[in-house]
């Protein structure tokens, strides 16, 4: 079986803290409000990822009342979500990524993000796709108040999955689907 999650985030910008996206660090005068580390994307990430094998989102598991996730790296937090994705019996599949922002400039750190996240979640960097955006100067990001951050994921059950690796170059598809079907 295949599954969807979606996540969303946002944070407003906050001075006296570092910017972290994707696990990276990005040069810049501002960082982001939040209880951890503020990792915008990650955090849609991970409410996508959960999303997918119905386990709520990232407040229920990591409170931000809690003091145990005070700046708290995101990538630590990733970590579990991923522990609780196969926990559910799930393989993740991949992740589409998008920030939106008016600033900074995030092309240059593209392939970190990409490497970092990919390298969190033990996936293939082709297994994830990163894209930044502006909001065309509209709205609290356009304004440049804070940031957002989109996810769409897709994970697949591991019974699946071990029928779906047997599929060789050709796409021969036939014999491992009668396979799986008559399970």
């Amino acid at each position: 079986m295949f599954r969807v999650g979606f996540g969303y985030d946002s944070h407003r910008f906050a001075k006296d803290r570092k910017l972290f996206l994707g696990g990276v660090e990005i040069e810049s005068d501002f960082g982001l409000q939040g209880h951890s580390d503020a990792d915008v994307l990650l955090h849609a990430l991970m409410d996508a990822l959960l999303g997918a094998v119905g386990s709520g989102d990232i407040g229920s598991h990591f409170p931000d009342d809690d003091p145990q996730y005070k700046n708290i790296s995101s990538l630590k937090l990733l970590t579990e979500v991923k522990k609780e994705v196969e926990n559910r019996n799930f393989v993740i599949n991949n992740c589409d990524l998008v920030v939106v922002a008016e600033k900074p400039k995030l092309k240059p750190y593209r392939s970190q993000i990409i490497a970092s996240t990919a390298d969190g979640l033990n996936l293939q960097e082709q297994d994830i796709n990163f894209k930044a955006t502006t909001n065309e100067k509209m709205g609290f990001t356009g304004r440049g108040e804070g940031m957002a951050a989109y996810a769409v994921v897709s994970v697949v059950e591991k019974e699946f999955w071990q029928f779906f690796k047997k599929v060789n170059r050709k796409g021969v598809l036939d014999d491992v689907s009668k396979e799986y079907n008559d399970k």
